[in-house]
């Protein structure tokens, strides 16, 4: 590989490790999954950050990775089985505060996967607030990415315990 393709890969890979930002909203380790390899459906986390004096909510999201994009949650009925859920609301995000999508909570949902996602694979992804619009991001497939070091590292607002061995959200 020369000089030039190196550094360009380089810088590629480096893009991913830093934030988006857009109006005070700061998008920061987005990665999506997808359960598996022939799935029709995928799911994208990330940590949301509000960095203006004023609260904001992540209202929408949109893909053409699937044909349709919806926020997602968890909760528990009464049985104790935890079921997802599409929070038409949207998440807040509290100024001067982060919101975390985070396996087994709140994420950004991918139904009828238009195309597989494999590991390596970028998608484009654009979150729509109510106050700071549209922010688009470039999201990287990480399907080795392991939720308990997101609980050790203290990411994420959510309880590890029945998780399984679910290969996403």
């Amino acid at each position: 590989m020369s000089f030039k393709s190196t550094l360009l890969a380089g810088v590629a890979a480096l893009s991913f490790a830093l934030p988006a930002f857009a109006d005070g909203i700061m998008i920061h380790d987005p990665y999506a999954r997808a359960s598996a390899a022939m799935s029709q459906s995928g799911a994208a986390f990330m940590e949301i950050m509000n960095q203006t004096d004023t609260d904001d909510r992540l209202i929408d999201a949109r893909s053409d990775v699937a044909e349709r994009v919806e926020l997602h949650t968890h909760q528990e009925d009464a049985n104790g089985v935890m079921r997802m859920i599409h929070v038409e609301e949207g998440f807040a995000v509290p100024a001067g505060e982060t919101h975390a999508l985070a396996r087994g909570g709140d994420h950004v949902m991918f139904l009828g996967l238009t195309r597989e996602l494999a590991h390596g694979d970028e998608l484009e992804l654009t979150l729509v607030f109510e106050n700071a619009g549209e922010v688009t991001i470039t999201v990287p497939v990480d399907l080795e990415r392991n939720p308990m070091r997101q609980q050790m590292q203290g990411h994420g607002q959510m309880n590890h315990g029945n998780m399984g061995n679910a290969a996403s959200d």
